[in-house]
């Protein structure tokens, strides 16, 4: 296994992306290296976000000033203004928003930063917006976007940035970190790093929560035991409920939190009733916290479709005699079974078939009918 390298500030949480640091330490130190506009790409739990903050707050601090670099790392920085939308999609008016901060001079630091962390999920209307800004960003201004690939974006907005490309690490590696902040067992982090297929953070919860890897275990042998409409309409209504028990449960104590925060702003006293004048703003509340709950459940569906996904690989592998590099291997018998039932055709169909679920599910379908025709799919080996 590599070793986990210790970095100095503000690059310490960065882990395993040597070549991308270098760069980046680069550009923040020699003005000749620094580009008005970066996108850094990476697979999900390549620590992009993470990598970006480091980025802004070398920009921002003088070097050594580790007070403002742990300030832009905490996000409370004046001249760093980063964007994670909570929702579907990146609003129009938080792209607005995010244009009109960028034309600000830096009010402390060498520079001001605009981080996107979720680029990706910004339809065609909201890239355009940002377009000019990130073509003739005043000087001291910086924009970092972070996307899983640059395809994710539109050419336009490709053309205004420079990229940088995270590594994927491997999944010995993985293990090796999340054994290292968890104190897990070596073996569960292993596990856990291969089912989670090197994503950092999925590793991390599957190794320090039993229930959520018996809930994945669960799913898929689920999955594999569906044989017809009735038994795809059961599963895919539990893998439903799941997805939406699960983020109920990571935003519930939050929305009650923001929701008691903003009345106390508002002067209301615990326990009294609303005063007319405040309810809407209580209302355009209620209506961020209802999408973030559906992006939360939308990630939580997505999941669900990757362990899938990497299943029906493991089978297809199977076919064409691979053993060496299961994903899965808890279900290595399942999967043999599968392997010697199904031609190597069907398998592709049903993966095809993950596919566009999970692009019907990107452009709104419900998701209980998406996964209802998905599993349809895995019963029949057709196309519904």
């Amino acid at each position: 296994m590599a070793a986990v390298t210790e970095l100095a500030p503000p690059w310490g949480e960065v882990w395993g992306q040597d070549a991308a640091v270098a760069a980046l330490q680069a550009a923040a130190s020699d003005p000749a290296q620094l580009a008005h506009a970066w996108l850094i790409t990476g697979p999900p739990g390549s620590g992009r976000s993470t990598l970006a903050h480091a980025f802004a707050a070398a920009l921002i601090a003088e070097p050594g000033d580790e007070a403002a670099m742990r300030q832009v790392l905490a996000g409370t920085h004046p001249d760093l203004t980063a964007l994670r939308t909570e929702g579907v999609v990146i609003s129009i008016r938080d792209a607005r928003a995010l244009v009109e901060r960028s034309y600000f001079s830096p009010s402390l630091g060498r520079y001001r930063v605009i981080v996107v962390e979720d680029a990706d999920r910004m339809v065609e209307r909201t890239s355009n917006v940002l377009l000019k800004a990130l073509e003739e960003p005043p000087e001291q201004t910086v924009w970092v976007l972070c996307a899983p690939s640059d395809a994710d974006l539109l050419p336009t907005i490709r053309s205004r940035v420079r990229t940088l490309r995270l590594r994927e690490p491997d999944v010995a590696d993985v293990a090796r970190l999340i054994s290292a902040r968890t104190g897990v067992d070596d073996a569960v982090a292993l596990q856990s790093a291969r089912l989670a297929q090197r994503h950092i953070g999925m590793a991390q919860r599957l190794a320090t929560d039993a229930a959520s890897r018996e809930r994945r275990d669960a799913t898929l042998r689920s999955v594999l035991a569906v044989r017809g409409v009735g038994d795809a309409v059961e599963t895919a209504g539990r893998i439903v409920a799941a997805a939406t028990e699960d983020a109920k449960a990571l935003t519930a104590e939050r929305d009650e939190a923001e929701r008691e925060a903003l009345l106390r702003t508002l002067g209301v006293a615990p326990g009294a009733p609303v005063p007319p004048a405040v309810r809407g703003q209580l209302g355009a509340l209620a209506d961020d916290q209802k999408r973030r709950a559906t992006r939360s459940l939308r990630d939580g569906i997505d999941r669900v479709l990757t362990d899938l996904e990497s299943m029906y690989r493991d089978a297809l592998m199977l076919q064409f005699g691979r053993s060496d590099d299961l994903i899965n291997v808890e279900l290595t018998d399942e999967l043999t079974a599968l392997a010697s039932a199904w031609t190597p055709d069907r398998t592709l169909v049903v993966l095809d078939r993950i596919s566009a679920t999970r692009t019907n599910l990107e452009g709104n379908a419900a998701p209980l009918l998406a996964l209802e025709s998905m599993l349809i799919t895995v019963a029949s080996g057709r196309t519904p």
